[in-house]
């Protein structure tokens, strides 16, 4: 159980929601329970502790987003009078492009100005601390303690390149800042760090995530399928 400030109820200050943005924000954890889709996503009380009855209702409601030990990065982060909430790998909503929010009139009606094309399918999902009252003084430790029911923030860390699990021809790719098909994202955080973008489509049945690194001309794209590496391309 986490212990809150002893200042908690004057509500959170400028500076430490500031300071949570600075530390949290695009933040690499791995999944420890079933995410949904939906933009409710998974609620935690004031002391770290899943809503489960709730969870498993908008998991059967809108299905599954991220299963137990998927990567995940804070997207997003929102402050509301007695929640934070963070969007994780983009959320869970689905998305129309802006154009498809265009429309102009036509006799006495209107339409879209854009293909209406399907929307953009959610990968993601959400967690909210819920406190039930005026948002407390909280560092940045004490949120990933209270978020450890859910997110582990310890097994993206940069450590992996002195593991005995780590095989020699990764641990050289690293040390070259290289990425070779078969690493997994913590061995391709290490060798490139954070990526410039990230993308999610379908391709083939199979959720594929690229990571991509740098600008045009000089691109690297990383393909990644679940935590694996499948693909590395470089323009």
């Amino acid at each position: 159980m986490a212990t809150l400030p002893a200042k908690a109820r004057e509500g959170m200050s400028p500076s430490a929601r500031i300071d949570i943005i600075r530390g949290l924000l695009r933040e690499m954890a791995v999944t420890k329970i079933p995410l949904p889709r939906g933009k409710a996503g998974v609620r935690l009380n004031a002391e770290g502790k899943p809503d489960q009855a709730k969870a498993r209702a908008e998991l059967r409601e809108n299905g599954l987003a991220m299963a137990p030990g998927t990567p995940a990065q804070i997207t997003k982060i929102e402050f509301k009078s007695n929640a934070i909430v963070f969007e994780l790998n983009g959320g869970g909503k689905t998305r129309k492009k802006w154009y498809q929010h265009i429309e102009v009139g036509v006799g006495g009606g209107t339409m879209p100005i854009g293909p209406q094309e399907q929307p953009t399918p959610a990968f993601g999902s959400s967690v909210a601390l819920d406190f039930g009252k005026a948002l407390p003084n909280l560092t940045v430790p004490e949120v990933k303690k209270l978020l450890s029911n859910v997110l582990d923030f310890e097994r993206h860390s940069p450590t992996v390149l002195y593991s005995p699990n780590v095989s020699p021809e990764v641990k050289e790719a690293i040390k070259n800042h290289q990425v070779i098909v078969g690493m997994d994202r913590d061995e391709v955080l290490s060798a490139k760090g954070q990526p410039d973008r990230r993308v999610r489509e379908t391709r083939d049945a199979a959720e594929q995530e690229d990571w991509i690194y740098g600008l045009p001309p000089h691109v690297l794209f990383v393909t990644f399928e679940g935590d694996k590496v499948v693909k590395v391309r470089q323009y």
